[in-house]
């Protein structure tokens, strides 16, 4: 085929998409009772489709200040997607059941698990169970060891014998630090330190997201041939199981000993998903597909909302001296243990308000609807619609939060002094009008552990480090692509050594 046929065969290929696309589109014709932002035809929707890619935030600032305490639809690639706002219709969502307004079903679109991980990860999530359970129940015994590689993966980033400021290229480095230490905790010594094994969890975490989001950008029935050309989950499963063969191995085939005397299995994440898995998924594949996942889920936020904090640290350096008096006072006391966590009351509200501040999504809550649902007002969500609540537009709104727009650190801490325990205000709480891990149900299993290593690495670095940024007050601007928020990945961040007193 000459030049000029190729250029006509894909000129009918891309025309053929796009009709396809438009179809798509109308499709949704029963949510025009719900507001759009933007234009709402089949066609001129596209542009508010360029809009949300390019200032997604605005545009759902603006369906906010419109429709606050009731829903507005915008527009994405492959459909439209109703956004519920204000605290009331976020409970009411958070009462659904499963198998009406389905959070499952709603990863799986968005993430495109079967192309990304393969549903038998979600359909058996027995990793989650873990998470939940085995891992909160088992962080206090292990927290010395979270410290040690804590201490370790900050000492490689920020040598401590160095004198003068380093200056240190932070988001890519966070992710390292996180990698490890969650990985201490998930396969132990000396593979966590692996620079192969770390380069392979954290690959997969962000192709995962680059590869759902292309795929998410074509109609559903090439859904099959974009995802099969696309995934990278099979030769990463079998990058995984060459690097966790011999100590799976050496579990399996010494399980039925661990059983009798508990005490010789290893304490950590590979035993867990080994005690808890049926005899189907009790294999060597299936324990790293849950490993992937595991790393996805851990270093995919926790690395974004912990780069967050550090960045907002290093833009105001005047915070680190109340941190690292709270530190030092509760480290002498306690030493680096997970209940020493619980008494860093400033630090906790630190990372909480920066959380609030410094979003890493718009829709923390999404779910898709079973079968037609109706909300308490009346709106009528069809069979198919995927409905999300807007979380940054509440996080900084005056009703719910005063002074909202500005970054106050200890604005917790101080509700804490002023209205004494509350368990709502801690940092791994969630309520209706603070979503960042969700609300719920399917709020975030992890997020206890996340939040006690967040801590940990903060005290970490204050009670270590002076912090700024090169150009005092500056902070590098955050990178938005559609609902999705990054901390500057090309920010750098200041630290000198500090000095024994």
């Amino acid at each position: 085929m000459d030049s000029a046929g190729l250029y006509v065969y894909g000129l009918s290929v891309a025309v053929a998409l796009l009709l396809v696309l438009i179809y798509d589109r109308c499709r949704f014709s029963e949510l025009d009772a719900i507001p759009a932002i933007g234009p709402s035809g089949a066609v001129s929707s596209w542009l508010g489709v360029v809009r949300f890619i390019k200032d997604a935030p605005a545009m759902v600032q603006e369906g906010y200040q419109k429709h606050k305490g009731g829903m507005f639809r915008v527009p994405l690639i492959d459909k439209w997607v109703v956004v519920l706002t204000g605290p009331q219709l976020i409970e009411e969502l958070r009462k659904v059941p499963e198998d009406e307004l389905s959070f499952d079903h709603a990863m799986r679109d968005l993430l495109q698990v079967k192309y990304t991980f393969g549903i038998d990860a979600q359909e058996y999530p027995y990793h989650t169970q873990v998470t939940r359970n085995h891992l909160s129940r088992n962080l206090q015994a292990l927290f010395p060891v979270v410290y040690e590689e804590i201490h370790h993966a900050f000492s490689v980033i920020t040598p401590l014998d160095q004198d003068g400021w380093t200056k240190v290229r932070i988001y890519p480095e966070i992710m390292k630090a996180m990698c490890r230490v969650s990985n201490r905790l998930f396969v132990g010594l000396p593979l966590c330190r692996s620079p192969e094994f770390e380069a392979l969890q954290q690959q997969f975490a962000l192709q995962v997201v680059l590869r759902a989001t292309l795929v998410n950008c074509f109609p559903k029935f090439v859904h099959p041939i974009i995802g099969r050309l696309l995934t990278n989950t099979p030769s990463s499963i079998r990058r995984c199981m060459t690097l966790l063969e011999p100590i799976v191995r050496e579990r399996l085939q010494t399980l039925d000993q661990f059983r009798d005397e508990l005490s010789a299995q290893p304490n950590d994440m590979i035993s867990w998903l080994i005690d808890v898995s049926d005899n189907e998924h009790r294999n060597l594949r299936s324990i790293c597909l849950r490993i992937l996942v595991l790393n996805f889920a851990a270093l995919h936020t926790t690395a974004q909302s912990f780069t967050h904090a550090l960045l907002n640290l290093a833009t105001y350096p005047q915070y680190c001296t109340p941190l690292r008096e709270e530190a030092s006072v509760v480290i002498n006391e306690d030493g680096w243990t997970k209940s020493a966590m619980t008494k860093l009351i400033k630090m906790d509200s630190f990372l909480k308000e920066s959380q609030r501040f410094n979003s890493t999504t718009l829709f923390p809550m999404m779910r898709k609807a079973m079968r037609q649902f109706v909300f308490s007002d009346g709106t009528v969500i069809p069979s198919g619609t995927h409905v999300v609540a807007a979380s940054l537009p509440m996080h900084l709104d005056e009703e719910y939060f005063e002074n909202a727009t500005e970054f106050r650190p200890f604005r917790f801490s101080q509700r804490r002094e002023d209205d004494g325990e509350d368990p709502q205000i801690l940092l791994a709480s969630t309520s209706a009008s603070y979503i960042p891990f969700g609300y719920g149900h399917h709020a975030c299993p992890g997020r206890f552990f996340a939040s006690s290593v967040m801590k940990a690495m903060m005290a970490y670095l204050v009670l270590n480090y002076d912090i700024k940024l090169e150009k005092e007050g500056e902070r590098p601007p955050d990178e938005w692509f559609m609902m999705n928020c990054s901390p500057n990945r090309q920010a750098e961040v200041m630290f000198r050594r500090r000095r024994p007193t």
